[in-house]
Parts: structure tokens; sequence; C-alpha cells
């Protein structure tokens, strides 16, 4: 018999991971606290589930970029096989979510173990939440009053391999749970003079590679085969929850980011981060 409270956890997560990951409110912080709540998390299963449902949000983005994609998939093997005659866009394209990928890929790979052991607990969860709102709100300011004088670029194939490069830079942020790999990833996007719309668009292909790299290493010693026929069903059931809802959140976000500014998802974070922080003062979490 299938153990529906457990589906239902871990539809919980699922939802909670699709409108989170893409947002700049981190989908780490919000699963952390909401398993916490519901009692789903820090289990062998669970923390494989959180991982696994990464690949259904990360494949929503492949899917609504699929025409992009693959344009630049075929444009990177027109480069190859005509010696750099044809095909450049999409030659640089994947180079320059090569070379975004190469810091976290640096800083992830020296600092993993001790990440996952000091950094995921809701106390830093607290402490990036509330920073993290605060960078938003003065990078983004800053990023305002420079696109009066200085213009910004809106299209992916003008950024460069050090505008690139300086968003990976920023997208290390991120393995502060708390902080949000999509708001770094955008703070970096600002700094490195892309327009906003542009900067989150970036975001998501950036965490392509780097969403299915750490999910593969998160995945890597599961034991999938001996998992009961409820927690199967779960995690069935999370990844096309997550798929679906993740598919619609990106559309629209970028929407969103085209008439409006991110400064609601700011306030947002702070807000959750000072409640976070009563809470453990209170030590009621």
């Amino acid at each position: 018999m299938l153990d529906f409270i457990l589906i239902f956890k871990a539809a919980v997560i699922a939802i909670v991971e699709a409108l989170t990951e893409f947002l700049p409110i981190s989908s780490t912080g919000h699963e952390i606290l909401v398993g916490r709540i519901i009692n789903f998390y820090d289990t062998k299963y669970s923390t494989m589930y959180m991982i696994v449902i990464q690949l259904a949000a990360i494949m929503a983005i492949v899917v609504l970029y699929w025409d992009t994609l693959w344009n630049y998939i075929k444009d990177f093997f027109v480069y190859l096989f005509t010696f750099g005659r044809h095909g450049k866009k999409g030659f640089k394209f994947w180079i320059n979510l090569l070379v975004g990928s190469i810091p976290a890929l640096i800083v992830g790979g020296l600092l993993h173990t001790i990440i996952k052991k000091k950094l995921f607990n809701i106390n830093t969860v607290t402490i990036g939440f509330i920073v993290g709102g605060f960078l938003l709100v003065i990078i983004e300011n800053i990023y305002l009053k420079r696109k009066k004088y200085v213009k910004t670029i809106k299209n992916i194939e003008s950024v460069s391999y050090k505008q690139a490069f300086t968003v990976g830079v920023f997208q290390c942020l991120s393995m502060w749970p708390g902080m949000s790999r999509s708001a770094s990833t955008i703070i970096g996007g600002w700094l490195a003079n892309m327009d906003t719309p542009l900067a989150a668009e970036f975001s998501f292909f950036l965490a392509i590679p780097a969403m299915f790299g750490a999910s593969f290493v998160g995945i890597k010693d599961a034991d999938f085969l001996s998992m009961t026929s409820s927690e199967t069903a779960a995690l069935i059931i999370g990844c096309i929850i997550c798929f679906i809802c993740a598919y619609y959140v990106v559309a629209k976000f970028i929407d969103y980011l085209r008439k409006k500014t991110m400064k609601i998802f700011a306030y947002y974070r702070i807000s959750m981060g000072v409640v976070l922080l009563v809470l453990v003062l209170k030590k009621i979490i």
C-alpha cells in the first residue's frame, strides 16, 4: 500500500523547488526550512530526492529554451567542422558556459565536503537570506544608476568571455545556503553590465551544467533499486510536478523582469530572514 503522506510531503518539496530554484530567493534555503517543518529532511531518501528533482527543474529550462539551445548545438559542430568559418555564435555560447562554470567547479570541488558538513543548517540559511536580500537591493541600485549613462548588453550573443567569467565567480556565492544561485548570478550579471532579463536568462543557461553536474555527483551512490514502491511513486510524481511548475515559473519570471525591478524579491528575502532569525533566537526551530 502506498504511503500517501510521504507522497504528499514529496509533492510539497517539489513545488517549493520549482517555485524557488530560478527565482532569486534560494531553493536550498526554502527546502531546508519547509523540509524541517513537514519532517522531510536530513534522511538518506529526502537528500537523494531533493537532488533528483533538481534535474526535473533544469529540464524545464532545456524544454523552454530548446530552440535556442538546439541552434547553438548545431552551430557548435558547424564551427568545428568548418574550422571556425561558420557557427561562431553557437561556439561562443558554449565556451561562455564553460568559462562561467569554471569558478564554481573549482570552488565546489575544493570545498564540497566542508559546505555539506558546516553550512547546511537553519542558521546559515538565515544569514544567506538577509545578506542576499541586501546585496540585491544595493547592487540593483548601482546597476540602475549606471544604466542611465552606460549602455547595457541585451543579447546573449554579445556576452564576452570576461563577462561570463564574472557571472561564474558570483555563482560561487550560491554555495552558501540561502544566498540563491539565481540571485548570485544575476548580481554578477549586473556587475558585468548585462540587462536584467539577459542576466536572468544567462543565469538559467549557466544552471544547466551546474545543476546537472551537482545532481549527478549527488546521486552517483544512490541505491534506486532499494526504494519502496511509495518512495518510487513519490519520486516520479515529484519530478513531474517540479517540471511543470518550474516551466511556468521561469516563463513568468522573465516576463516580470522586463517590466519591474527585483526589489520585491529582496524585501521578501530580508523579511523571511528576520522571521527566521527570531524563530532561531526563540529556539522555536
